[in-house]
């Protein structure tokens, strides 16, 4: 896992106040956009690293992301 890797899983385990908030720490922090982000946080969710490195994390998003496919 790359640094940046390791920094997203990091960012994911915060709560955010509001609206936008996560969206602006992403820009400010990661330097990336909000979409770019997703993408690479989606893409650890199926890494055996990104598991291995945060279990709880990962597992944790695993289940929304499956919960909010099944809403579809």
């Amino acid at each position: 896992m790359s640094d940046r890797d390791r920094a997203v899983l990091a960012f994911e385990r915060r709560s955010w106040p509001g609206p936008g908030a996560k969206e602006r720490a992403v820009r400010e922090r990661l330097g990336m956009s909000p979409t770019r982000y997703y993408q690479l946080l989606n893409a650890l969710l199926d890494d055996p690293a990104a598991l291995r490195h945060d279990p709880v994390t990962v597992n944790r998003l695993v289940r929304v992301r499956a919960a909010h496919r099944d809403a579809r």
